[in-house]
């Protein structure tokens, strides 16, 4: 491969890895919308929260949603798991409405931006190091599974010490898993040979879904720590 082609292989593959977060922020944004939207609008949250059958049917949709985009990605065209990736912030901004009710706007915002400070520091730390993350995402793919289970646990529970914990640890997993899925997008987008194409945007896309999640967890866990309940 000339210098040339590579330069220009090297010039699309960048471009592509900006798109991964222009597209998780064009997601945040409208997952923020939708969340003020239902926030302010009395008839939608009495929809979302009086009714089981439309909370739980609101679960189980984003549920599928992303499990049906990450095992049927290249099956299904660019333009629809774009669709289906605005569909499901849509339906989790939806969900997301409450910490309007239970927080303060003011410590939402702030909170907000601590979130997208670390979310922007681990991004580059994973971006730049040499070091293979590898490990550490596999350890923290496997606590995601024990934060479940206690935050369920929890439920019965009720301990506000526990809570805590959950919160702290949930923290640290997502700042790791930042790192690491920063890196493993960009392993995947600047392998040799690898051509922008709808097979590779697809990828991408699936990458700006993982550190959406990434995001959206880090946010509501530094929100038990820093926002301010309503009275």
């Amino acid at each position: 491969m000339d210098s040339i082609t590579r330069s220009y292989e090297r010039s699309a593959q960048l471009s592509l890895f900006r798109q991964v977060y222009l597209w998780m922020a064009m997601a945040l944004a409208i997952t923020g919308f939708m969340a003020l939207l239902v926030a302010g609008s009395p008839a939608l949250l009495a929809m979302i929260y009086s009714s089981k059958l439309t909370f739980f049917g609101l679960i189980i949709a984003e549920l599928a949603l992303v499990w049906y985009l990450s095992a049927r990605i290249q099956r299904i065209s660019f333009t629809t798991a774009t669709l289906m990736f605005i569909i499901y912030s849509l339906l989790n901004g939806a969900m997301l409405s409450s910490i309007f009710i239970l927080y303060t706007a003011s410590s939402i915002a702030s909170t907000f931006f601590v979130t997208a400070g670390t979310f922007g520091v681990m991004c580059v730390y994973g971006y730049l190091t040499k070091r293979d993350l590898t490990s550490i995402g596999n350890i923290c793919l496997m606590a995601v599974i024990g934060l479940i289970i206690a935050g369920v646990v929890n439920i019965f529970l009720q301990s506000n010490t526990m809570s805590l914990i959950i919160s702290g640890v949930g923290v640290l997993i997502f700042v790791g898993l930042t790192a690491y899925d920063t890196q493993k997008i960009k392993q995947m987008l600047f392998s040799e040979g690898m051509e922008v194409n709808d097979s590779t945007k697809k990828i991408a896309l699936l990458g700006s879904l993982t550190l959406y999640l990434d995001f959206i967890n880090l946010f509501l866990y530094l929100l038990r720590f820093l926002g301010d309940r309503r009275n």
